[in-house]
Parts: structure tokens; sequence; C-alpha cells
């Protein structure tokens, strides 16, 4: 078995219900166990500014699953939520990133391990502390230590309101 991260996210169709089907359906993925769920977080969108708040969180699994099959997997899963990319960062109904494969590092046109971005953007960091705290990424620093940064951002916990 495999640990992995996936990001979860969405800003379209009720984002906060759309984050807990998204969990709901992490379980159901063949030959793998949810173990941990962040908090939501709830964020300003990156890269596209013209469009409503996300909703963000992040998941922790146990998996059999091949990298590139789980991928394949996360989008599938997209796809039944009727996610569309009519152009980079367009709103989404959901949003599954794959971030951290089992410490495993890879680079192919169809997915880039660790995910290339995440040591970048609050709204992985802070719900990934969270559930990760003694995760290390490749650049040496800790999720934790990475994820200070944005404490004061305005990334805000919605800790009361679970997915």
């Amino acid at each position: 078995m495999a640990i992995a991260y996936i990001a979860l996210g969405s800003n379209l169709q009720d984002p906060v219900k759309q984050v807990s089907r998204a969990f709901d359906a992490l379980v159901q993925l063949p030959a793998t166990r949810l173990l941990l769920r962040s908090s939501l977080y709830k964020t300003a969108p990156v890269g596209y500014d013209n469009q409503p708040d996300f909703i963000n969180a992040v998941a922790k699994i146990d998996t059999l699953l091949e990298p590139t099959v789980l991928l394949r997997q996360l989008l599938a899963v997209e796809a039944t939520f009727g996610r569309e990319r009519p152009f980079p960062n367009a709103p989404r109904v959901l949003d599954l990133d794959l971030l951290w494969y089992d410490q495993i590092a890879m680079h192919t046109p169809e997915l880039i391990l660790p995910h290339p971005r995440m040591h970048e953007r609050g709204f992985v960091l802070l719900p990934l502390a969270e559930i990760a705290p003694d995760l290390t990424l490749p650049n040496g620093k800790s999720v934790v230590e990475l994820a200070t940064q944005y404490q004061q951002s305005d990334i805000q916990s919605l800790s009361g309101l679970s997915a």
C-alpha cells in the first residue's frame, strides 16, 4: 500500500457540498482507503480572479493503485462531477490534484510528482500541514514550515465546518 495526498477544491454549485461528495467518492476508489481528511478552507481564486472563492481540503489515502492509475481515477471522478476545462484556472465544480505519492518522484507528460506547485499554494499547504505535519518535501522543507507563511493570509479555515 502507498500513501498519497490529494488536494480537493470547488467553487461552483455549492462548493462545500461538492468537496464533501468528493471525499465520499475517494472512499469508493478501488483498492484505496481514505485515512484522513483535513478541515475545509475558504480561499480566493488563483490565476483567474473573476470567479467565486474556493473551498479547499486535502485527503490522505492508502492505495494499491499505481500513480498514473490513481490519477486517471481522480480525473474520472472529476468528470462525473461535471468538470469542464474551458481555460486554465477556470471555475470548477471539482478539482482533484494528486500532490504526493509515497515519496515517488516522476515526470511524465501525464503526471508530475510531487505536484510541481504545491509548495507555492497556501490553499494546499495549510490543509496538508493539518493532516501531515511530519511530511517533508523534496526541497528539504517541512509542510508545516512552508505553511507558516500563509497563516496570516486571506485563507480562512472553516474548522467548524466538516466535509
